[in-house]
């Protein structure tokens, strides 16, 4: 070891350590490529060959970022951490293809208390696999360890990806109609918004551990928690090219209402009727638990739906069932009618099961 090196070793950055994490996820990384990737893990940028570009007439790109919040807390308490890597794709992929983006490529960034090289290449295989699935190249990324700011088992995670939409083909509220219908798409689970609620109401308030076995739940609370979030870029843009779907809005922070909110123009309303579906159990739950209003919880959770189309009243029924043949359980939530006021999404009826 070189007496700079071992400076560095000292102070708490192991640099042999990040070597090895990186020897560790070279095989993950390689599963996540598409042609349009040159090279591999070493560069100091990640190169995408932009001549892809040239069968766009007029090529939009459209970029994201985001991180997975405090759920990494539950991942380090369980030492599980492949998981969050979904959580991570998921977040930002997502979010490009409501306006009908083919996601192209994702960075990522994991600051850490210190390099344990099996729990990188965990967190990266994750995000491999994640990418593969969304039909996006993982073409680089960055490891920092930060001794003192972090302590030793901590981490964080964010990404950045690139996306491309043909400007004919963009989606978004300008498109949205009168009789359009609201196509709801279930969540897996809580995904990765409002942790920080979850972990108050069921580990601080009501002192739950994470290994305690919840029947509703039908395994421990910790598994559910960890529940990948789930990726909807295939599909979802399987049904933008299909021609039904005029906006999209994915449920993150803030909740349906929120997000779908995002995409209505002025002069429409969104009736979303909860009757339509039930909440999986763990919103039940932390519901109940905490004793919360359904305002609240709304504005916080996905409450069972983590994806949300508009599309024209013919396209329902093969919209449902492409999405279905896809996995996700979709179905009408409710339609677009002219608006009475300034209210652009108009929340009605009650989740069935729900007090």
């Amino acid at each position: 070891m070189s007496e700079s090196t071992g400076a560095y070793a000292a102070a708490g950055v192991d640099i042999e350590a990040a070597d090895r994490a990186i020897d560790l996820m070279r095989e993950w990384v390689d599963k996540a490529r598409r042609p349009e990737m040159l090279g591999g893990l070493g560069g100091f940028a990640g190169l995408f060959d932009a001549s892809a570009l040239t069968r766009y007439r007029r090529p939009l790109l459209a970029t994201s970022t985001d991180g997975v919040g405090t759920k990494v807390a539950i991942a380090q308490a369980m030492d599980v951490h492949h998981t969050i890597g979904f959580d991570l794709v998921g977040m930002v992929v997502d979010d490009l293809v409501v306006c009908g983006a083919e996601p192209l490529f994702m960075t990522d960034y994991i600051a850490c208390g210190q390099v344990v090289p099996e729990r990188i290449a965990a967190i990266v295989r994750g995000i491999a696999e994640a990418c593969a699935e969304a039909g996006c190249a993982l073409v680089g990324g960055e490891t920092a360890e930060h001794p003192g700011l972090l302590d030793p088992e901590e981490y964080d995670v964010a990404g950045a990806t690139t996306g491309v939409v043909e400007a004919d083909d963009l989606l978004g509220p300008d498109r949205v109609r009168a009789g359009d219908v609201v196509l709801a798409m279930a969540s897996s689970g809580l995904h990765s918004n409002g942790y920080s609620l979850v972990r108050h109401v069921l580990l601080q308030q009501a002192g739950w551990q994470l290994d305690r076995d919840v029947p509703e739940l039908g395994r421990t609370l910790g598994e559910e928690l960890l529940e990948p979030t789930r990726i909807y870029a295939r599909p979802c843009l399987e049904l933008a090219a299909s021609g039904h779907a005029h906006a999209m809005s994915h449920v993150t922070g803030g909740g349906l209402a929120a997000n779908l909110a995002r995409v209505m123009p002025e002069g429409l309303t969104a009736v979303v009727d909860r009757s339509t579906w039930t909440p999986g159990p763990v919103f039940e739950l932390v519901r109940s638990v905490g004793d919360l209003a359904q305002a609240d919880l709304e504005a916080t959770l996905n409450c069972g739906v983590g994806m949300v189309a508009l599309v024209d009243a013919e396209g329902v029924d093969a919209s449902v069932a492409a999405l279905r043949g896809r996995g996700i359980e979709a179905w009408v939530a409710g339609r677009v009618e002219a608006a009475e006021g300034a209210e652009t999404v108009r929340m009605v009826g009650q989740h069935l099961g729900w007090a």
